[in-house]
C-alpha cells in the first residue's frame, strides 16, 4: 500500500503563552491536540505524533485517538522531530512524510487528504501547503529521496536548508488563511476566538 505517513510536530515548549499549553487550549471542547489527531488518523494515514519527554497532559490529549507517540528530548528543536518522523517514515517504507505543526487548529481531515492526494501525483518533489494568495505555509510533505537528508538533521532550523536548496517544490493553495494560521500566544488565540465568533 502506498504510504504518507503524517508527523504531528508537538514537542514545541509554548513558552510564549506564559505558562499554559498552547496545544491543550479547547476547541468546541477538546484539546487542539486531540483535535488535530483525530482529523490526521481520519485520513487513514499513518500518524506519528513527537512529545517532549514527559508531558504526561499531551500524551493523555493523545491517548485513544490511534496516533503513535514518540517521546522526544525537545531541547533541541524542530530537528529531533524531523528525524524521529524521517526515521519512522522510512521504516514503514513510506513514499512521503508530511510534516505538520501542531498549532494550526484550522488545518482539517479534507486539507490533510487533499495534500495526499496532490502529493501522490509526483511524489519525488517536495509538495507545501499556500494560503489562497499563494504565500508558502504548512503542512509541507517531503518525498523519500530526502529521508536520509531529513533524518540527519540538527538544531532548531528544521528543513529550512532543505527548502531552500530544492529547485522543483510543488504548492498546493488551501482555502484562506489557514495554512498560514497559527497560535502562540494567549493574544492569538483570544483573536482567533473572535473572529470565530463573528464569521
Amino acid at each position: 500500500m502506498t504510504k504518507v505517513l503524517i508527523l504531528i510536530a508537538a514537542a514545541g515548549a509554548s513558552t510564549r503563552m506564559r505558562g499554559s499549553d498552547k496545544l491543550l487550549e479547547e476547541i468546541e471542547g477538546e484539546p487542539l491536540l486531540t483535535r488535530t489527531a483525530r482529523h490526521a488518523v481520519a485520513t487513514r494515514a499513518p500518524v506519528l505524533a513527537t512529545i517532549p519527554e514527559g508531558n504526561e497532559r499531551r500524551h493523555g490529549a493523545l491517548a485513544g485517538t490511534g496516533v503513535e507517540v514518540q517521546e522526544i528530548d525537545a531541547s533541541e528543536g524542530m530537528a529531533a522531530s524531523l528525524r524521529a518522523g524521517a526515521t519512522e517514515a522510512r521504516r514503514i517504507g513510506a513514499v512521503g512524510l508530511m510534516v505538520h505543526l501542531a498549532d494550526m487548529p484550522e488545518i482539517g481531515t479534507g486539507d490533510f487528504s487533499s495534500l495526499i492526494s496532490a502529493f501522490l501525483e509526483d511524489p519525488d518533489k517536495i509538495l507545501r501547503a499556500t494560503a489562497a494568495s499563494g504565500k508558502p505555509g504548512h503542512p509541507v510533505l517531503f518525498p523519500a529521496r530526502l529521508f536520509p537528508e531529513l533524518a540527519r538533521l540538527s538544531g532548531d532550523r528544521g528543513a529550512r536548508a532543505i527548502l531552500a536548496r530544492e529547485q522543483q517544490i510543488r504548492n498546493l493553495a488551501l482555502p484562506g488563511t489557514r495554512a498560514l494560521t497559527d497560535l502562540d500566544t494567549p493574544e492569538d488565540w483570544a483573536a482567533w476566538r473572535q473572529r470565530r465568533e463573528t464569521s
